[in-house]
């Protein structure tokens, strides 16, 4: 059985339930091989016998948690391997095993904001998450893996993780904000967990310490997400929690998406801190302690960020490719090099500090964004100088040819050539993904999916009506290629 198809990045996702009318992909044959790899693949790497290793393994709220954990578990312990059972966990906490608990390797069972009806394997060593290139390894080891792993009986261990992990988070807000043990006394701040793993941040980080969480909504893990999608990109999400946050008279109200690696938040007045506005706090908060250091971006983060984090923060900005292990990658690469960067975050609200092993968790992020909250920090006059465009706009074209791959670079090849033959417009000179171009009105970007037969523009504008002009000329010049569909 060739697995490859339910490789998803540096995840493996596939359907698995068919409660949506889809054929189950992620089966219990498909996991319990999957797990049979990852066990040869952690051997490997740690250098010791399947019977030595302890991995644990979390999920999220999806429907089809125990069923995939069981195979998972049932898989590992005929290895040999010692599962530490941490049941209900978010997928940073699951990293976090590996330091606290000294875990071998850990296992989170979840498929992000991804709809009820799918799921998916996180995998996590001490160096932290897996490169694309290693779930390539395991997946083509899983078809032989059950049949190459040693038969030698392990065990289940179970523990509470999750109330460690908030413990950690809690102590983190004592010491900084340096109030007693209740430092988020007379703060309201409500939380939506969109019916994920997210609610232990309200029940066990912020209102032991304090704060009023009254106005909090969709704590409960419910794995049909009933009420929106849990995810601090989709528009209703984001809504929702700002109108929660105005209705009930919070300080901030704070959205995380079903796993907690992501998240985004709301200031008193009901205006969302996401996307270039939740970079730029996030900037703030990692150039205090790191004066002139660098904050690594995905690409299609806008002009005004960019002018904030160099000329208000006296930082520097570098754009790179969209992928959140991307940016998180090219941020370490640039720490070995001995260049200071401190913060590597992308647009969807991945954000990862070096201060935290560069592990993308956004209960950590929101634990610094309390504590700035708590010293009295004004969130709206420490944004205030970041510019905002006017319009901003994405479209996503579908490339229908074979060689998807070799007709998306040549189309951005030439989109470069007709871009410099335009005199109005400006190549950008950190183009390090498709290619980027300054007009008169904004900017717009065209780029390949990594791995989709897809090519996304975005484009953004500081005019009313610069969007449409600008996509005007460039819809001209894509209507000539033929491979092309919107």
């Amino acid at each position: 059985m060739d697995y490859n198809f339910l490789k998803s990045g540096t995840d493996i996702r596939g359907f698995a339930s068919n409660l949506g009318g889809k054929e189950v992909e992620l089966t219990d044959s498909a996991v319990s091989d999957i797990a049979a790899a990852f066990v040869l693949f952690v051997e490997k790497k740690a250098k010791k016998a399947a019977k030595t290793l302890k991995i644990s393994l979390g999920h999220d709220s999806r429907i089809t948690a125990d069923r995939i954990s069981d195979c998972v578990k049932n898989a590992l312990v005929s290895a040999g391997v010692t599962v530490v059972d941490c049941g209900l966990a978010s997928t940073p906490a699951m990293f976090m095993t590996t330091v606290d608990l000294g875990m071998d390797a850990a296992i989170q069972i979840t498929a992000s904001h991804h709809p009820f009806d799918r799921n998916g394997l996180k995998f996590f060593l001490p160096s932290g998450g897996l490169e694309g290139a290693d779930i390539s390894e395991i997946l083509n080891l899983a078809s032989n893996a059950q049949k190459a792993v040693a038969e030698c009986k392990g065990k289940v261990e179970k523990t509470d993780y999750m109330t460690r992990y908030a413990e950690n988070l809690r102590n983190i807000i004592i010491e900084k904000v340096n109030k007693g043990d209740k430092p988020l006394k007379g703060y309201h701040i409500i939380v939506d967990a969109g019916n994920g793993v997210g609610g232990f941040f309200a029940n066990d980080v912020l209102m032991p310490l304090g704060a009023d969480i009254s106005g909090s909504q969709f704590l409960e893990p419910n794995g049909m997400f009933p009420n929106h999608i849990p995810n601090p990109e989709n528009k209703e999400a984001m809504e929702s929690v700002c109108k929660a946050t105005v209705r009930s008279n919070a300080d901030l109200g704070i959205i995380f998406d079903t796993d907690v690696d992501r998240a985004g938040c709301v200031d008193k007045y009901g205006n969302e801190i996401n996307r270039n506005r939740l970079i730029a706090l996030a900037a703030y908060i990692a150039l205090e302690g790191e004066k002139g250091g660098t904050v690594v971006t995905d690409s299609v983060t806008s002009d005004g960020l960019k002018t904030y984090i160099e000329e208000t923060l006296g930082g520097k900005h570098y754009r790179f490719k969209r992928g959140y292990k991307n940016v998180i990658d090219k941020a370490i690469e640039l720490c070995d090099l001995g260049i200071a960067a401190p913060l590597a975050i992308e647009t969807s609200g991945h954000a990862a500090l070096k201060e935290n092993y560069f592990l993308d968790d956004g209960a950590y992020l929101m634990t610094k964004i309390v504590i700035e909250l708590a010293k009295g920090v004004d969130f709206e006059k420490i944004l205030e100088p970041l510019k905002m465009p006017k319009e901003e706009k994405e479209l996503r074209y579908n490339i229908t040819v074979k060689n998807f791959k070799e007709y998306g670079l040549k189309v951005i090849e030439e989109l470069e050539k007709f871009a410099n033959s335009n005199p109005s417009w400006k190549v950008a000179d950190d183009n390090r993904e498709g290619v980027r171009v300054s007009t008169e009105n904004g900017w717009f970007l065209l780029r390949l999916s990594v791995h989709d037969p897809v090519m996304p523009l975005n484009l953004e504008s500081d005019v009313s009506g610069g969007t449409e002009e600008d996509f005007a000329k460039l819809s001209e010049f894509l209507s000539g290629f033929e491979g092309l569909s919107l």
